[in-house]
């Protein structure tokens, strides 16, 4: 399949994407996601290893459809729960 991420054309297929991230150990996710085989990426973490080029150069919005075209599935950032801490209702009030 054909897309352009950061203003260059790529083909991509599935298969090499699956077997160019075989071997990459995954990053902590902190934003969005991809499931690959059996694995959840960053967007970005693939993006970088797919198209060679820097991660400043293409956004997550451009990797996430380009993914989702080949049939991969993306996940949305997780939402971060606050932990309650009994200090923080003290400080609150200014006690």
């Amino acid at each position: 399949m054909r897309c352009v991420i950061a203003r260059f054309p790529f083909d991509l297929i599935k298969s090499e994407v699956e077997q160019s991230m075989s071997g990459i150990t995954p990053e902590p996710v902190t934003g969005v996601s991809v499931t690959i085989g059996r694995r959840l990426y960053p967007v970005m973490q693939v993006g970088e290893v797919i198209t060679r080029q820097s991660r400043r150069d293409f956004t997550t919005g451009e990797m996430r459809r380009a993914l989702t075209r080949l049939g991969f599935t993306c996940h949305d950032a997780r939402p971060v729960t606050p932990t309650l801490d009994a200090r923080t209702d003290e400080d609150a009030l200014g006690w």
